[in-house]
Parts: C-alpha cells; structure tokens; sequence
C-alpha cells in the first residue's frame, strides 16, 4: 500500500478539507507563486478536458509561443511531454506548483491546466492565479462522489469564481485580462459565465457571430476533417472524430478570446493532430480498424461511436469496463446497457478497480448488456483479464470490422486495490494482441 494513500485513509474526513486548503496556500508558497509569472488557462467540463488542453497547446507551439500543460493524459515543459502515472486529472498541489515552476524556468509564456471538479474541491487551484477560465461541457456524470448533480455543477464554477478573486498580472508590461469563455451550446454556459470577469466569450455551432461569441459558417465535415470560416478566415482541421472538432472549436475560442489573431490560428489548425489515447488508431496491418480511446462514461462512450459512422464499419467489437474507487456506481450499468445496443460484440474486461470487487463491477457492466438482448457466449463475453480480452476482440475482427477499447486511453497504469499502480497501456496491448495473430510483427 502507498504511504500516502495509508496516511490520507488515516485521516478524519472533517480534517480533508483544511488539509487540503492548507497544502495549497503552502505548496504555491513554497514555489514562490510560479503562476504569477504565467498567462494560466484552466480548462473545466465533464469531458473534453484533456483534448482541448493539449489542443490549445500544439496550437500556441505552432504560433511560436513556449507553452506547458498539465492533465489525465500527461504533462508538458516546452515539449518536453512527461507521463501522468498518478491517475489524478489535477495533480496534488506540490507536485502542481512544482510543474508550473518548472514551465517558468523553461522559459513558457503559457500554461494550461486540465481543472476537475474533484481537485476544485480539494482546494487545488487556490495556490494559482488563473487568468481564463474555460467550460466545454456538462453531462450527470461524477455525480456520487459529489453528491448530487448540482453539487457536480456548483463544484466546477470554483474555478470561475475564483478568477476575479485574485489579481490581475502585468507580464511584459501589459496588463492580462480575467477572461471567462464558454460553450454556448450547452445549456450550463450562463451558469458559468455569471461570474465576474473583464471580458466574457463564447463559441458556437449555431446562431449568430458577435465580437464577443465564435460560430463558424461554411461548415463541412468528411474524411479529411473539419472545414470552416471564423470571421472571413477559412480554417481546415484535419480531425475526422466529432468530439475532436468540438474540442479543436473550444481551443481556437479561448485563443482568439486571449488574442492570438484567428490567422495565425488557422495556419497553425492545419497542424492539428490527435490526442494520443482519444480516437487513436492502432495500424498494424489487420484489415479492421482498432480504435483505443479514454471514453469511460456512457456520453463520451456514445459520442465515440456516432464518430466511428463515417468508417461504416462492418461490425463494432467492444471493450469494456468501468472504475471502482467510490465513482458512479450507476454507470456501469449504462456502459453495458449503451453497448449492448450499439454493438454487435461486447466484451466486459477489468479497467481500474482500486479498493473494489473488480468482478463486481464487471458483473454491472455486464449485467447493462444482458438487459437489451445480449447473450452470454454468443455476443457478450466476460473476461477479467484486460489482456485476454483485448487479445479476444483481435481473434473475433474480420475485414471491414471496427474494434473499440474504452475506458484507459493513454493511461500508463492500472489502479488496484491498496493504492498500487500497475504498468498497463491499452495500446500496447493491442499491438500485443495484433501481433499474436501475425500483424506487426
């Protein structure tokens, strides 16, 4: 067991949160407040995080700025990309003031941290001076460990609340704005954008442009990605997934909101690649596609497959699972349910159990896919195994066929019970399991 993980289990729940309030003043001093000396954007939403995050990133690289990032799917240092083997979308706050530290002797102009609900509560950000606040979405997922939907949604407005509430910067002279920028389609963004700030930007699919909202014309989606006017400038993002776009949208927003001009935008858009671990293909030479993406809640699942549709796969052969550690319970149920009716195999495998019956999770899940029709040992497998399964999905593909692994994306580990960290990556194992029955080798 990790000693942290025994010290914080030790603990009485009514110390947390002055623990965790004290650890983030003291953490930012300890560092010397390295966000002050940052243009800091903190990017929240039930999905979308991570992708918009490293998308705002590789678009400020290619316009020339020095840039870092933290979240789910890793850190950066002005390129230099370091794994997130702790399984926490917001880093603990040493660790955190640390990478911000880092980033300002590394010469950055930017930082952009992936901000979650859970380490807003746990008083994370209070060591760090935001200068724009981003929401992308909401959905009722979460909602156990917080207690409520509304709980979900009162707890992601901290970040915004918190952005008027400390000083404003002078960074090269010039004064950086407190800037609010949401998604307009989602109906949480008056929530959101209700809090103070000195300027307040949305973006859109639909409705009217405004000085202050994004919606692009010219709208065309295909096999090449996304092309789009923003305000007489044409961009093409070559992002095929539907969540890729929206987050690619949700990046080039909160850029031109900070005032990067939409030309240079749309020149570094072309360069635009995926998020590894989100919609990433595995190519080994099979003649069916595999598909290793983080999705692990039923929306991000769903929207994941309505953005396999333009391969018209021949069939959808699924791997699923779902976390434990005092996450939605009632999700598992969802997950297996989604996927019964979407797919035509579903296999349930082990994900991330921490501290609970990985066979009773399973089980839940597996228990969703039995309830609209699927059946057990025709099209509906349940192997513990992560490896197995995924193996199983590769023997199962025929030509034409889509394999989808969801739930661990580009994660280095595995959580298990007792705090333990296991070295696991779905994508590896793809390969593994590909090459088992002779591609890539």
């Amino acid at each position: 067991m990790g000693l942290l993980h025994t010290i914080k289990s030790k603990i009485p729940a009514a110390w947390l949160q002055p623990y965790h309030y004290v650890l983030a003043r003291g953490s930012a001093l300890v560092y010397g407040n390295p966000s002050n000396k940052l243009i800091v954007i903190g990017v929240t939403g039930t999905k979308g995080k991570s992708s918009t995050t490293q998308m705002m990133a590789q678009l400020l690289t290619a316009s020339g700025k020095k840039v870092g990032y933290t979240g789910t799917a890793g850190f950066s240092i002005a390129g230099k990309v370091i794994e997130n083997r702790m399984k926490m979308t917001m880093p603990g706050r040493f660790v955190l003031q640390r990478l911000l530290r880092e980033m300002v002797q590394a010469g950055c102009e930017y930082a952009i941290i992936e901000t979650s609900s859970q380490g807003l509560l746990q008083y994370r950000h209070l060591g760090i001076n935001y200068d724009v606040a981003v929401f992308t979405n909401l959905s009722p997922e979460h909602i156990e460990a917080h207690g409520g939907f509304a709980a979900y949604r009162a707890a992601k407005k901290l970040l915004f609340t918190h952005l008027s509430m400390r000083v404003h910067k002078i960074i090269d002279g010039k004064k950086i704005d407190k800037v609010i920028v949401t998604n307009a389609d989602d109906e949480a963004a008056e929530y959101y954008a209700e809090a103070p700030a000195d300027k307040k930007f949305s973006f859109s699919w639909h409705g009217q442009a405004s000085a202050m909202r994004i919606v692009p014309t010219n709208v065309i989606r295909d096999e090449d990605g996304l092309r789009m006017t923003i305000d007489h400038v044409d961009f093409a993002v070559p992002l095929v997934a539907e969540f890729e776009q929206q987050n690619a949208l949700c990046a080039i927003a909160t850029l031109a909101a900070v005032g990067i001009p939409l030309t240079q935008l749309a020149q570094a858009a072309k360069q635009l690649q995926s998020i590894p671990g989100r919609f990433e293909r595995i190519v080994c030479g099979q003649p069916f596609a595999v598909i290793v993406d983080y999705a692990y809640e039923p929306k991000a699942i769903e929207t994941l497959l309505r953005s396999i549709v333009p391969l018209k796969p021949r069939r959808i052969i699924g791997v699923h699972g779902s976390a434990g550690g005092g996450r939605d319970v009632a999700r598992r149920e969802k997950i297996g349910r989604l996927a019964g009716e979407k797919e035509d195999v579903v296999i349930v495998t082990n994900e991330d159990p921490y501290d609970d019956n990985p066979e009773e999770i399973v089980r839940m899940v597996a228990d969703g896919a039995r309830a609209v029709g699927k059946i057990d040992g025709q099209n509906l497998l349940v192997i513990m195994d992560r490896q197995a399964a995924i193996d199983k999905a590769m023997q199962l593909a025929g030509p034409g066929d889509v394999v989808l692994l969801t739930g661990k994306g580009s994660e280095p580990v595995m959580a298990v019970a007792g705090g333990v960290k296991l070295p696991w990556d779905d994508r590896t194992a793809a390969r593994k399991a590909l090459a088992k029955i002779g591609y890539g080798v």
